[in-house]
């Protein structure tokens, strides 16, 4: 009989993962995310662990969001945008943030499916990632995910949000470049920098321009007017619309090279290492948010009027803010 496999160095124990995530292990790399967005309690100390030993290796890619409503292209653009990046001789890893179901709780994680191509190069990493509740359109662990692709040698990493419209901000509070995806019809340069997400937005790309140009390049420039009416994210880099077909491969190149004069445009000004800084902080306050919120339905008091309070709440017997307020004094947030 034969003796089992050894099994590859670094996956025998979560104290090697880090060692195997920088020796190129694709299963390390993807057992380390798992850890990563575990919502596991007895995970977290693991996952800290981990994160604080790859570390040293973490900062040094490129972080590209891309968001856009549902049908906009998002996955094609991708998979088109991966290749041509993969083809100048960067390492990609895409991770592709699923909306998980609010009655099940379960995700498609289906996105992979939609890059077959880009999925069979050696340069390219692909991880399907479920938005388990978070708001966004990302999930509570992708600046975590980033940082483990990071620290596995990729130089690029494109997040891909769920798509869900005008909520997609989050994104580029986590990213160094926020791409947004419209389609030539989705109204007016005027009616689309009402929209959160797009005065956020680093680069608008107008997608599927192979279906009718005409309209395509009418609806980019009407954009780039529009745009000039903003106060620019950064002043070292002001936001431009682009049109691209993934299909034909029209405008991939001329994107790709967008992004990177957004990120070589702030990193001479200095911009992009204050921008990274400020992300960092940010984390840190909702890594302190979600202890609190954990700690405080953890509360014995709080948990036994929980449910008593949420009725009352739901009955209209009681404001959501008198209800808040008991149980804050009840978990001694707050003085009676």
């Amino acid at each position: 009989m034969n003796a089992p496999a050894a099994q590859p160095e670094g996956l025998s124990s979560p104290l090697g993962l880090a060692e195997g995530v920088r020796g190129g292990s694709r299963r390390a790399l993807a057992k380390a995310i798992t850890l990563v967005e575990s919502t596991r309690p007895d995970d977290l100390p693991l996952a800290l662990a981990r994160l604080e030993e790859l570390r040293p290796d973490t900062g040094g890619s490129l972080r590209i969001g891309l968001s856009g409503a549902p049908g906009a292209g998002k996955s094609t653009l991708v998979e088109a945008l991966g290749q041509h990046v993969v083809a100048c001789g960067h390492r990609l890893a895409v991770l592709a943030i699923d909306p998980s179901s609010a009655v099940s709780g379960g995700s498609v994680l289906g996105d992979k499916t939609r890059m077959s191509d880009l999925s069979r190069l050696e340069a390219a990493f692909i991880r399907p990632s479920p938005s388990a509740g978070a708001h966004g359109g990302v999930s509570a662990r992708t600046p975590e995910a980033i940082e483990v692709c990071e620290a596995a040698g990729f130089d690029v990493v494109i997040v891909e949000t769920v798509g869900v419209g005008q909520a997609e901000a989050e994104v580029a509070g986590m990213t160094d470049v926020f791409v947004l995806l419209e389609l030539p019809f989705a109204g007016d340069g005027l009616q689309a920098i009402k929209r959160g997400s797009t005065e956020l937005a680093d680069v608008i790309v107008y997608a599927k321009a192979d279906l009718d140009p005409v309209a395509a390049t009418a609806a980019c420039a009407r954009m780039n007017d529009a745009l000039s009416l903003l106060r620019p994210v950064s002043a070292a880099a002001r936001p431009r619309a682009v049109t691209v077909s993934a299909h034909s491969g029209q405008g991939v190149a001329e994107l790709w090279t967008e992004l990177e004069r957004c990120r070589d445009a702030r990193a001479a000004a200095g911009a992009a290492a204050v921008r990274r800084q400020r992300q960092g902080i940010a984390r840190m306050w909702r890594f302190i948010e979600a202890e609190l919120r954990s700690d405080f339905v953890s509360d014995n008091a709080v948990r036994e009027r929980l449910a008593e309070m949420e009725e009352a709440v739901a009955r209209g017997e009681m404001t959501p803010a008198r209800a808040a307020n008991e149980l804050l004094v009840l978990a001694g947030r707050r003085s009676g």
